[in-house]
């Protein structure tokens, strides 16, 4: 059976919704993608992780957990509904594989206590635009030699660029792994490997980042919950 793969989504207007993207990298490296609903209970999210053989975190709005400076006019704060359901839900998969994407990257540097620029181009003035309505352009991103990414990616790739905040201090238990050319930190890895997380967006660029999806649900398949 395929490893299942709960997948958050982003919520507004009372719906949740997920771009299809998340959907198909999964079913593309073997797993069954399913959808995480909004839990508002520990309970009802300890129940629905026993389901799960791993999780990815979508990308999404600000994310206020850890902020540093106060988010600016063109990125909305995420919802908190949305805030409380995946921190249930992370904190139910204990230690099942969890891949963070982009606002799911920030999400778990968070969790484990690390800080989050509200505003990287105003608090970093030397980094470039990572956001297309800042005029944001592919760039390069180097990864840690000896890192997993660096192992599934190759020493550098040219990624897409989606975000306002970025990584500040990293969490505990967490290092950083990768780099665009300005230093803004682009993925980290967990030190026992159970956790990745990227700042761009693999989903959108299959070519280059299967393998990162791949080698993810094949350790989902190696779990045992």
């Amino acid at each position: 059976m395929r490893p299942r793969i709960g997948i958050t989504t982003s919520y507004q207007d009372d719906r949740q919704s997920v771009d299809h993207h998340y959907i198909r990298a999964i079913e593309m490296a073997g797993g069954l993608p399913i959808i995480a609903p909004m839990l508002e209970s520990s309970e009802a999210a300890r129940d629905f992780a026993a389901l799960l053989d791993g999780l990815v975190i979508t990308g999404g709005p600000g994310i206020t957990r850890g902020l540093i400076g106060t988010l600016p006019d063109d990125l909305p704060a995420v919802h908190p509904i949305r805030d409380r359901a995946d921190g249930l839900i992370y904190a139910a998969m204990r230690d099942r594989p969890v891949l963070g994407i982009c606002y799911g990257m920030q999400f778990i540097n968070a969790q484990a206590g690390g800080t989050i620029y509200a505003d990287v181009m105003a608090q970093r003035p030397e980094s470039i635009a990572h956001s297309p309505g800042r005029g944001a352009a592919p760039h390069p991103v180097i990864f840690e030699r000896g890192s997993q990414l660096a192992d599934l990616l190759g020493p550098n790739i040219i990624a897409n660029s989606y975000h306002i905040q970025a990584l500040a201090q990293i969490g505990a238990g967490l290092r950083a792994v990768g780099y665009g050319p300005d230093g803004v930190i682009e993925a980290i890895e967990s030190e026992d490997g159970r956790l990745i997380g990227v700042q761009f967006h693999p989903e959108r660029m299959l070519e280059q980042a299967r393998p990162l999806f791949e080698h993810f649900v094949a350790r989902c398949r190696r779990v045992d919950h």
